[in-house]
């Protein structure tokens, strides 16, 4: 069995960080500091973990702000220059890695009232970790000083900077408190991103596609701006950005976008969606296979996704799209398509019993559908 995710913020992490900052400060009590955030920290799922590490660095680090930040930055490791995050374990040459979530979250505390500074430990954090959940406080309480830095940033050499430029200002990033503001108004973040989307790393421009695809969610029509302005004569890596910005809307069948993608025609043809297993249990599979049958005198690009109408508790059911295929059919083609659905237990849905329809649509527009019986 998997080691818990969780157990990336544990004691001996802790241990390790308290020795880094003792090393450059050996006034330091590493001691107190290792026995206050360790003390009932197994209990603690790993967002309470993070949080609790960083009450103790509270009340461990130095009082005066600008110390504190000297410390944590005297105490870091040398930047990285590879992409996954993923990648950023505990190294025994200084704070990297997990560690930086709460130093983070310190940050947040104890620098708001010191913004400029805090903003420049940040930029150092980022480059052993990320920053992206404790810039979004200050942006939110500081957008100006905060949207003038992230400008500058855009030129930074370090590619964990230029993509906190993106990720940090996302209007809707995944674990990070929402950015209200820019839900409702993201126009401050694109000129950010247009100097972004061309950048020479693609885990910057990943980061910029969710950014827009974020945006898109809320504002459909400044997507279909966006590709009108930048999908004609883009390269391939901008047509990949673009394209990966564009899924939400191409679900959902949004049809300025579809256009953009050449995605707009009702699909010519007849579909039959069959599921094997017709009944099955949590934990299970679902087996899809749809039939397409072109009557088309010209080939047709299809953006081909499946709707799950999951059962609520109250036995009303709510649709989730899953990606499917995307290809070109032939005139008169008929093409036989497979996939496998799983329908297991994750943290983001619980599933309830009862009759789970599966709608297919081609285009943005429903073609066929069937329907499993699911047993929890």
């Amino acid at each position: 069995m998997a080691e818990p995710f969780k157990n990336l913020l544990g004691p001996e992490l802790v241990q390790a960080a308290a020795r880094h900052l003792q090393r450059r400060q050996p006034k330091f009590d590493a001691r107190g500091f290792v026995a206050e955030a360790t003390r009932g920290l197994q209990a603690l799922e790993m967002k309470a973990r993070a949080m609790h590490i960083a009450g103790a660095l509270q009340r461990h680090l130095p009082e005066d702000f600008d110390a504190a930040a000297s410390l944590i930055e005297a105490a870091l490791a040398p930047p990285f220059e590879h992409e996954e995050l993923g990648e950023m374990h505990r190294t025994d040459e200084g704070l990297a890695g997990w560690v930086l979530w709460p130093m983070g979250e310190f940050v947040v505390r104890h620098g708001m009232p010191h913004p400029e500074r805090a903003l420049q430990v940040l930029h150092a954090l980022t480059q052993r970790f990320s920053a992206e959940f404790a810039i979004r406080p200050f942006i939110a309480a500081h957008p100006e000083l905060a949207f003038a830095t992230l400008s500058r940033w855009v030129h930074d050499p370090n590619l964990h900077v230029r993509r906190l430029v993106s990720e940090g200002s996302r209007p809707r990033l995944p674990w990070g408190m929402q950015l209200r503001a820019l839900v409702a108004d993201p126009t401050p973040t694109l000129p950010l991103l247009r100097a972004l989307q061309d950048d020479a790393s693609e885990y910057v421009r990943r980061s910029v596609a969710n950014h827009l695809n974020d945006i898109a969610k809320d504002h459909p029509a400044l997507l279909a701006d966006w590709l009108a302005k930048h999908l004609p004569e883009a390269s391939a890596e901008r047509r990949a950005l673009l394209r990966h910005a564009s899924r939400t809307l191409i679900k959902k069948g949004e049809p300025r976008v579809l256009d953009a993608w050449g995605l707009g025609g009702r699909f010519r043809g007849e579909a039959t969606l069959v599921l094997k297993p017709a009944r099955l249990a949590l934990g299970g599979a679902v087996q899809l296979t749809l039939e397409l049958r072109s009557t088309a005198r010209s080939a047709q690009a299809l953006a081909i996704d499946y709707a799950v109408h999951h059962v609520k508790a109250d036995g009303s059911t709510s649709p989730k799209v899953f990606k499917g295929w995307q290809l070109t059919l032939a005139p008169r083609e008929t093409r036989v398509l497979v996939k496998q659905h799983g329908v297991r237990q994750i943290t983001t849905r619980t599933y309830h019993p009862g009759r789970h329809l599966v709608v297919v649509q081609v285009n943005g527009q429903p073609v066929a559908e069937a329907a499993f019986m699911l047993r929890v």
